[in-house]
């Protein structure tokens, strides 16, 4: 039976160029000249260690950072803004969680919308994935431009397309 995975991940050397790319533009920026601003990226744990004098300064990091991404071809829904904190002195500082997978809440609005488009296929939760089968190819392709069309808050691939 044809079928697909629906998974949800980053490439890791991508995001890491845009991130270098944002740096040197930040180094050269002129609201940036006498700045204390880092950004740094943790491969490991997946994380966006951002820090700035200022809220403002932060904000223009973050769309730094969007803009890149953008150029680098990587989805920005990627990124999970979380609260800034206020660290040592007066500088803010902001970690930006990178998601990988899918997790169970959006895994199981995926397939209940799959399910709910009246298409015969089945759609099964695999770990951080979820698996697609049907009969016909066709299916399979209306399944495809559904998850396109509805935004379910985090980057879609389409992977393993076996006939």
């Amino acid at each position: 039976m044809p079928s697909f995975d629906i998974v949800s991940k980053i490439e890791i050397q991508d995001l890491d160029n845009a991130i270098n790319t944002a740096k040197k533009e930040i180094l050269t920026r002129f609201d940036f000249r006498a700045s204390k601003s880092t950004v740094d990226l943790d491969k490991k744990n997946l994380m966006l260690h951002v820090l700035s004098e200022n809220e403002m300064r932060l904000m223009a990091i973050e769309d730094v950072i969007r803009s890149k991404m953008v150029k680098q071809k990587l989805d920005t829904k990627a990124l999970d803004f979380g609260k800034e904190q206020y660290a040592s002195g007066n500088m803010v500082k902001k970690d930006i969680k990178i998601r990988q997978g899918i997790d169970k809440e959006i895994a199981k609005k995926i397939v209940k919308a799959i399910k709910d488009s009246g298409l015969k296929v089945q759609a099964a939760i695999m770990d951080d994935q979820v698996r697609v089968t049907a009969k016909k190819i066709d299916d399979l392709q209306a399944v495809i431009s559904l998850c396109r069309q509805t935004d379910f808050e985090i980057p879609l691939q389409f992977i393993n397309m076996k006939s």
